[in-house]
């Protein structure tokens, strides 16, 4: 189990927000932090400390009068930390080189590939065939209902038809070389973590994972690593002291170490 580090950007600027809170009209959502400092501190302070494959998350959708500033914040970070983080929000075929020339890593992608409640293929293999296997990272947020974990898009708005189930990792797992899977309905609360989605992710565990959401304390991340058989990188956000909270980020770093 790996930590994997987190830059969410809204509005331009960084923020720990309540996952299932975005709202695109009036580019609203219940913030649990605000940070003073740009992308680009925070960049730096997982490259100071050794980080890798950490996530900018770019919430603003693309129309929206903050995009600009929000993805400006995004470049900053990429380069500060060239090769050392990943980016998501509005990525396509058409703008993912400009990312990755940028200095990400590797593009995250949701709404380009589950499209009208469904698996887009054409697309998807459009923008493996762009950016190659091994730059593009599938992001699978989920939010439970009627008790099976359905997909959403458009930062986290909309249901999709799809499930995260084995078969599903299964038939995606040869387009991609991670997968990025934000437990939404409990994204931002640090309130405990989605344990029956962490034991699926661990019963599974063929490719990486990075699982979000929820981690609030050391007994989470105990549960996190039991449930998901050691097999899970995780994101910790708003529960983080750097963004607010109370877990110590050098403790986190030396716990991951054990």
């Amino acid at each position: 189990m790996e930590f994997r580090p987190c830059i969410d950007i809204h509005n331009g600027k960084v923020k720990q927000i309540v996952g299932g809170s975005l709202v695109d009209v009036g580019n609203s959502a219940r913030e649990n932090f605000v940070a003073t400092q740009d992308a680009a501190f925070f960049a730096q302070l997982y490259r100071k400390t050794g980080l890798v494959g950490g996530h900018v998350i770019m919430l603003n959708a693309r129309d929206s009068e903050y995009y600009e500033a929000t993805k400006a914040q995004a470049l900053m970070a990429l380069m500060a930390y060239p090769g050392g983080l990943q980016i998501g929000g509005g990525i396509t075929d058409e703008n993912a080189a400009e990312f990755l020339g940028a200095g990400a890593s590797h593009v995250i992608v949701t709404s380009y590939v589950f499209r009208n409640g469904k698996i887009n293929y054409e697309n998807l293999y459009k923008i493996k065939k762009k950016v190659g296997k091994e730059h593009l990272v599938l992001d699978l947020s989920c939010r439970k209902k009627e008790g099976s974990y359905y997909i959403v898009t458009d930062r986290w708005q909309k249901f999709t038809g799809e499930t995260v189930t084995e078969e599903l990792l299964d038939a995606l797992r040869n387009c991609c070389d991670e997968f990025l899977i934000h437990a939404v309905d409990v994204e931002g609360k640090a309130n405990g973590i989605e344990e029956e989605l962490t034991a699926l992710l661990g019963k599974w565990g063929k490719i990486p994972i990075t699982y979000a959401g929820g981690v609030g304390s050391f007994d989470d991340l105990g549960k996190l690593k039991t449930l998901g058989k050691n097999k899970l990188n995780v994101t910790i956000g708003s529960a983080l002291d750097i963004f607010g909270g109370s877990m110590e980020y050098d403790k986190v770093l030396e716990y991951m170490k054990q």
